[in-house]
């Protein structure tokens, strides 16, 4: 097979391989990597129904990540998708009514983000081996809830690691920032910002790119890298689960093989949804990518108006993961449907850096037909949880009921009727006190971790074990600080 090679979404550095391209987790020049060709998966459907999820993800992942070994891939995916998961199927599709949820929170962390994160550290380690690598690997990260501590999971203890995670401090849920605080292992560091997931964000991204911090990393024997959606490492194993979520419909009769599929996807940082994207491209038959966002609508503008400006107000919601109005994944997009003119992504990367906001000219527009832009409020995306709750007994989480009401508001306004996969990205647990508060108020002024039996009742199944006596964890990591200090706070971690 010929290798496949990634290259920067602003095109200043050279195309490198992929075990490379993961080791860095950004390109030099601030842009993000990308294959240079998206290949197609030419297997018939037929011949990958019967495949198992690990058997599946070989056969794509193996398409992009071509300077590894049929081994060192198999034998990453093994470690990944194991008894950690709390079901054989690793992602099951379950259907209510006309709706199929495909559940992705059945992993460590009860979060989509473990499809990603529980492979990322072998990849990351082969990576190393194949670059000849001398240095300790810091893993730089900013997270807006299920990032932080699937990553945290994943890089706890490794060899030859370091993962560094900045959240805000008061932008997620009780159970995400516990699960992060209570994180143990020698190698894990959690920080809590006086500032949104933006300016966390942002912070990592300045030094990626600051020569001056690279130049003392190097002297002091580290390498950054990355765990959030930047790094093509956490978004390559994510294509898998839309063509397993479609080989499901397949096996279970609704579609036949070749017939077109839609999917409602949450997303903030577009990383998701992205990889559906690159799913469609590869040449699965999908017809719409519907993109669901909360309040924070900025992607819902753009995709309407093809105007993307950050500068607006900033809504913390009850689905903080998407409570984002930097969608970094988003350059990647601009890229190809471009015509990969890495030119004019530097501009318009630059344009939004200088003034919060660019625009997109209609030849570019053109090619975003496959998505449509929705979004929920927080009233319409309560009314979602208790109504499905109601009618079916089925509990969804915030940011998967943000994506249902997207999907109702879509067909009612297009008519159309095509077979539709919602995207559930985590268990409803992890938001207790917002999901019980919409099904009856009563539970607003209850404390979080004091609902998780009565959330357990309600679903009819046990408390998943990622949040069982999660209050009663001892708390290891109390450091907070403002988002200008971020880089003293690395600085200070590393000894430089």
């Amino acid at each position: 097979m010929e290798q496949l090679m990634y290259q920067s979404t602003r095109g200043d550095d050279q195309v490198v391989s992929a075990s490379e391209a993961i080791l860095r987790g950004i390109a030099s020049d601030g842009g993000l990597y990308v294959p240079t060709v998206i290949p197609r998966l030419t297997t018939p459907l037929t011949a990958l129904a019967h495949l198992d999820y690990q058997a599946l993800a070989l056969q794509i992942m193996s398409l992009y990540l071509t300077d590894y070994t049929e081994d060192e891939l198999r034998n990453a995916i093994m470690q990944a998708y194991d008894h950690t998961f709390t079901t054989p199927a690793i992602a099951p599709l379950v259907p209510q009514g006309d709706v199929h949820f495909l559940e992705l929170f059945h992993g460590p962390t009860l979060a989509f983000k473990d499809m990603a994160l529980s492979i990322l550290p072998h990849l990351l380690i082969v990576a190393a081996e194949k670059q000849g690598l001398t240095q300790e690997v810091v893993i730089l990260t900013a997270t807006s809830g299920d990032t932080g501590k699937a990553a945290l999971e994943g890089f706890a203890n490794v060899p030859g690691t370091k993962i560094i995670v900045f959240f805000p401090e008061h932008g997620v849920s009780p159970v995400q920032k516990r699960q992060m605080v209570t994180q143990a292992g020698e190698n894990t560091h959690v920080i809590g910002i006086e500032g949104n997931f933006d300016d966390a964000q942002n912070g990592v991204k300045a030094m990626f790119t600051d020569e001056s911090l690279r130049t003392s990393l190097k002297q002091a024997g580290y390498i950054f890298s990355s765990a959030n959606s930047i790094n093509i490492g956490r978004l390559v194993p994510q294509i898998v689960y839309y063509y397993y979520a479609y080989l499901q419909l397949v096996n279970q009769g609704v579609i036949s093989a070749g017939q077109d599929v839609n999917f409602a996807v949450p997303t903030g940082n577009f990383g998701n949804i992205l990889a559906a994207y690159y799913a469609r491209c590869m040449g699965l038959p999908i017809g719409k990518l519907i993109c669901a966002s909360n309040t924070n609508k900025v992607l819902f503008d753009f995709l309407t108006t093809g105007i993307y400006d950050r500068k607006r107000e900033f809504v913390v919601t009850m689905s903080p993961s998407m409570d984002i109005l930097i969608s970094s994944n988003l350059e990647r997009l601009l890229y190809h449907a471009s015509g990969q003119n890495a030119h004019w992504v530097r501009a318009q990367m630059q344009e939004l850096t200088a003034s919060g906001h660019y625009q997109i000219p209609q030849t570019v527009k053109t090619k975003l037909a496959p998505f449509v832009g929705g979004y929920a409020s927080e009233e319409e995306t309560a009314l979602a949880i208790n109504q499905l709750y109601q009618e079916r007994g089925y509990l969804m989480d915030p940011h998967t009921a943000v994506a249902f009401v997207v999907l109702q508001k879509y067909r009612q306004a297009s008519g159309d009727t095509t077979p539709t996969v919602v995207i559930s990205t985590a268990s409803a647990s992890k938001f207790a006190k917002d999901v019980l508060s919409a099904i009856d108020p009563k539970y607003k002024d209850y404390d979080d971790f004091a609902l998780l039996a009565k959330l357990g009742q309600l679903s009819s199944q046990p408390i998943p074990m990622a949040v069982q006596e999660l209050e009663q964890r001892t708390i290891l990591h109390k450091k907070v600080c403002q988002k200008d200090e971020m880089r003293l706070m690395v600085e200070n971690i590393l000894g430089l």
